[in-house]
């Protein structure tokens, strides 16, 4: 569980970070997860823009996918969901207590 400052300072990063992924009206699919998934691994720290054709609120998607993907829901802000799960091998972003 992250603390309150750390889902700060995660927000602050995520803010310089461009979308880069997308659920769109397939919505989840196992390609998708195993993409996130490699992505969580590679760079710890997502955003996933959620398309207009989604039919599933946007709130419920960000816990599925934070849930299939043992991942932290940084944030949710209009359509786009920030994800956060650390690399326990190789941590790329170092935070603050």
């Amino acid at each position: 569980m992250l603390t309150q400052n750390e889902k700060k300072q995660l927000k602050a990063l995520a803010a310089k970070e461009n979308t880069k992924y997308q659920v769109g009206k397939k919505e989840i699919t196992d390609s998708l997860l195993s993409m996130l998934d490699k992505a969580l691994t590679a760079r710890e720290l997502i955003k996933i823009d959620v398309q207009r054709g989604a039919e599933d609120p946007i709130m419920e998607l960000a816990l599925d996918l934070s849930s299939r993907l043992h991942a932290e829901i940084v944030q949710v802000v209009g359509k786009v969901i920030v994800l956060y799960r650390k690399n326990k091998e190789n941590p790329k972003i170092k935070l603050k207590k």
